[in-house]
């Protein structure tokens, strides 16, 4: 691997200018990961029989209004992108919302959720400020299949009616991790659901909580959303406060954070979200249990400081993960924020095998200058 550095988009204004600059900067690559993502779904390998691909969009355009009506400028935005594209509204749904799209498949269509297309993402972590230097961190690797990791990208954001805001994501992708200027830091993990349905898809869910001002401002705007699939949410803000919220489109399962770190990986705690759970390979659970174990006796007493989360995140046995048969799935990158001093990591690729840089947050009123 050895990038050198992460790819970074510097923009701002209305949504349709933060979108049209996204899609145009990333088009070709938008369009393939969209092509492949159609025809991982129409393959029909979760639903017991080929899907035509008409299906697949028709199922994707069905959810655009529940996007229209959630959030419209991000609506505005997703559309924007797609079009400088080169993609139909559908299709940027799936790219965008993959996971989240593969429950909603499985909720409408029926069918199993097979290993080749269950994707075991990401291990987080919220370090209490207690424990950090008065200054806490939300810290996570991004674990996915190995063909998204050259569409890693930073988002650095500055709408012209919210709080500007720096993400980690892939391209076509609206944003998956990231914290605003105010402080407010967002992390997931990926879960499975039983309850999918045709609702909002999480990169606007996590969009629509980094335009707000807390932590408990950001868990309403989540509580308040019309799920279409299952996420892991990790919020902290600047003021200390920090929660993790098993979010299932039929229940949410939130912990405040106290005084030892909360740590989630990819498969609920929760008794009542885990009647919700889909079936997980048994390989991928035990990823999953064993990531979070692990996680746990790193963090289990001491200070923490971001040289410890560095070491964290590159941790070899269990936490980042190297793609081999038949799951391909590695550590395609990893974050480090701190909202108390506004800062912001971020590594392209494993971890153990490439740099960390500290971002410059995106604030409103600065001039591009990436």
């Amino acid at each position: 691997m050895n990038r050198p550095s992460i790819r970074i988009l510097d923009t701002g204004g209305s949504p349709e200018e933060m979108g049209a600059a996204h899609g145009t900067a990333y088009a070709d690559e938008i369009r393939r990961f969209a092509d492949e993502r159609v025809r991982l779904v129409a393959s029909g390998l979760w639903s017991g029989g080929p899907i035509p691909a008409g299906d697949v969009l028709d199922l994707a355009a069905a959810m655009l209004p529940a996007h229209e009506r959630y959030e419209p400028p991000l609506h505005a935005e997703m559309l924007a992108l797609a079009g400088a594209a080169g993609i139909t509204p559908a299709e940027a749904v799936i790219v965008g919302g993959f996971t989240d799209f593969v429950d909603t498949v499985r909720a409408v269509v029926g069918g199993r959720h097979p290993a080749a297309l269950q994707e075991d993402d990401c291990t987080a972590v919220i370090v209490p400020d207690h424990r950090a230097s008065g200054a806490g961190f939300l810290a996570q690797t991004w674990d996915m299949h190995d063909s998204a990791t050259d569409r890693v990208v930073l988002l650095r954001l500055r709408p012209d009616d919210a709080p500007a805001a720096t993400l980690f994501t892939t391209t076509g992708c609206l944003g998956q991790i990231g914290m605003n200027e105010l402080g407010v830091c967002v992390g997931i993990n990926n879960l499975v659901a039983l309850d999918g349905r045709l609702g909002v898809t999480w990169p606007s869910v996590v969009r629509a909580m980094l335009m707000t001002e807390s932590a408990g401002a950001a868990l309403e705007v989540l509580q308040a959303s019309d799920l279409a699939g299952a996420h892991n949410f990790l919020i902290f803000d600047a003021n200390g406060v920090g929660f993790n919220v098993e979010a299932m489109p039929s229940h949410h399962a939130v912990n405040r954070l106290g005084i030892e770190p909360l740590i989630h990986t990819n498969h609920v705690l929760d008794p009542d979200a885990l009647r919700l759970q889909a079936d997980k390979d048994q390989a991928l659970m035990d990823s999953s249990t064993n990531r979070l174990a692990t996680a746990i006796e790193l963090l289990a007493d001491g200070p923490v400081d971001v040289d410890r989360l560095f070491d964290f995140t590159r941790e070899p046995t269990a936490i980042c993960q190297l793609a081999t048969d038949p799951y391909h799935i590695e550590s395609s990158g990893a974050t480090i924020m701190r909202p108390v001093t506004r800062q912001f990591w971020a590594c392209w690729g494993r971890p153990a095998e490439n740099e960390f840089e500290e971002i410059p947050i995106a604030t409103t009123g600065e001039q591009s200058h990436v």
